[in-house]
């Protein structure tokens, strides 16, 4: 079994490596025959990455990597692992269900399975099936001892003491029931919300737009809705995505925005656009891609009640206000190894199992 400081290590390493992969170019840093193979092999799935989903541009797959180097460092790993208490607890293995919305979205709990002494057994996403198994080979290299604790599950899973699961609502409400009898944690569709006062900098309206586009805005912590005030001018919002028109050139998201603009005017909706962004007045929180919806709030007190009351549809706040929990806009898209998804704490619930 692997110390702490040996798993510690290993990501650390990992996160080096993949610091040679970034959206201001790919850059082979690390030296010898074999770490070369394995910056080829990543570089050539990170071009081809658009084949297996469409979704997977090169700039969304990047700044997914690019975020998880920043992370894996041994600052980092030592100040999310600091609170809890590591002993010799008996290894179990962890079955984990991964989405597949956007790039290597089911890292975080890999990391969390395996940094706190456990095995995992994996269950991909058919729609992000080869950047997990690359960095397995990678952390195999590094340490030939993760050759025993992980295992990719191609059809039914067995053999597991305990499951996290991601899903949506509906898959979420299958695998309740289906792993009822397991030490569970089950995640369902939420969506990231930002709250503007209208005396926001054009720079910070223009970071947060960058975390409405991010992955097309198919994240959990992509903004899909924005409170305003009664008096906001919704144009301050167009300014700020004009440097996003470039997203017509992928055709998945220029369908989706043809799609969704027919069903609202067919439908006699009010909506704002220009061009590639519909604004949509709307109660909900899940936009179509394409859409953002926005809601008018009368005063923060009331608001902060409604957030209060919905907090089980939303990710993540992100303001210059002070909403309590909210992060500033712009970094929704780049959370802490320890803003664990939905608010439930991922590595408290494997070292308790």
């Amino acid at each position: 079994m692997m110390k702490l400081e040996e798993r510690k290590a290993a990501f650390v390493a990992l996160g080096k490596f993949l610091s040679q992969f970034s959206r201001k170019g790919i850059q082979q840093k690390t030296k010898g025959a074999q770490e070369t193979v394995f910056f080829e092999a990543f570089k050539m799935q990170i071009n081809r990455s658009k084949e297996h989903n469409a979704w997977f541009t090169k700039d969304n797959v990047l700044f997914a990597i690019e975020n998880w180097s920043k992370a894996l460092t041994e600052e980092n790993l030592d100040q999310w692992l600091k609170p809890y208490h590591f002993d010799n607890h008996f290894s179990k293995t962890v079955a984990v269900i991964m989405a597949g919305n956007i790039p290597l979205v089911g890292f975080h709990d890999f990391l969390s399975v395996l940094i706190s002494g456990h095995r995992i057994l994996v269950k991909l996403s058919s729609n992000d099936k080869y950047f997990l198994p690359l960095i397995t080979k990678y952390l195999e290299y590094y340490n030939p001892k993760f050759k025993e604790i992980v295992t990719f599950g191609e059809k039914e899973l067995d053999g597991f003491k305990a499951v996290i699961a991601t899903g949506s609502n509906n898959t979420a409400r299958y695998f309740d029931y289906y792993f009822k009898q397991y030490p569970h944690i089950i995640r369902h569709s939420r969506n990231a919300v930002a709250v503007l006062s209208g005396k926001e900098s054009d720079l910070a309206l223009e970071r947060m737009t960058d975390d409405i586009f991010h992955y097309f805005g198919l994240g959990c912590r992509s903004i899909s809705k924005v409170f305003i005030p009664k008096d906001y001018d919704l144009d301050n919002i167009f300014k700020a995505v004009f440097k996003h028109k470039g997203l017509l050139q992928y055709d998945r998201y220029k369908n989706n925005y043809d799609y969704n603009k027919a069903i609202y005017l067919m439908s006699l909706f009010d909506i704002r656009e220009n061009g590639f962004l519909l604004l949509k007045e709307d109660a909900g929180y899940a936009s179509p891609i394409a859409t953002l919806f926005y809601e008018y709030y009368d005063n923060t007190t009331s608001l902060e009640a409604k957030l209060t009351a919905d907090a089980d549809k939303i990710q993540c706040i992100s303001s210059e206000l002070d909403i309590p929990g909210s992060i500033g806009l712009g970094k929704a898209q780049t959370p802490k190894l320890w803003d664990y998804a939905d608010g439930i704490d991922t590595l408290d619930f494997l070292l308790k199992i």
